[in-house]
């Protein structure tokens, strides 16, 4: 005679085994599009900053000692004045999130091959916040002023005619940093300058 306790123990926990099962997929299906649907948003948030092009308008970078740069589109500007270095590039956001600059690193051209940004901590951290919305144009600046301990090395950069900066910038949370790269050049009527390469700080680089 067939056990009918048994059986239906059997099929109860058969029936439970097959929930739990469906249940695992459901919760793995529900995370899956989480995912997705959160790396979407946040790629709707990410800046990514590049130079202007030459057709963009002239901007003025100001700074707090009345020194006022003047910033073509896809140019930089560097002044010494009395012994005191200032910088600026023109910018452009071609992302799809606004762009707010953290800081800034410059140093000498690399050698051939290196493709190492500076350490974080190496950067200038900006005394005010310089935002750039997405398809809008904007500019970095910085000054190295006499009691500076970095302006000896900028002089000594200005002086050879090229030289590199780095900014450090992310979305309006202070997530998704990028470091990018740009060579600046002397030419004969000012400064020039280009982007070189992009670094993802918070997430895994592409490459």
């Amino acid at each position: 005679m067939a056990d009918w306790v048994t059986i239906s123990a059997l099929a109860t926990a058969g029936g439970t085994l097959v929930l739990a099962g469906t249940t695992y997929a459901s919760v793995r299906s529900a995370n899956r599009a989480a995912r997705v649907a959160e790396g979407t948003l946040l790629a709707g948030l990410r800046p990514l900053i590049v130079t202007s092009s030459s057709e963009d308008r002239l901007q003025h970078a100001g700074f707090g000692d009345r020194v006022i740069l003047t910033l073509p589109g896809g140019r930089a500007d560097v002044q010494v004045v009395e012994g005191r270095v200032y910088m600026a590039i023109s910018l452009r956001n071609v992302g799809p999130g606004i762009g707010v600059l953290h800081g800034g690193f410059v140093g000498p051209v690399p050698e051939s091959g290196d493709t190492d940004h500076a350490p974080l901590d190496a950067f200038r951290r900006l005394t005010r916040d310089l935002y750039i919305p997405p398809g809008e144009i904007g500019f970095w600046q910085t000054a190295f002023r006499d009691d500076d301990p970095e302006r000896e090395a900028a002089l000594a950069l200005v002086d050879e005619g090229r030289f590199r900066v780095e900014l450090l910038y992310g979305d309006y949370e202070g997530g998704q940093r990028v470091v990018t790269r740009f060579g600046v050049g002397r030419l004969d009527d000012g400064w020039t300058t280009t982007v070189i390469r992009h670094w993802q700080v918070d997430r895994r680089n592409p490459r």
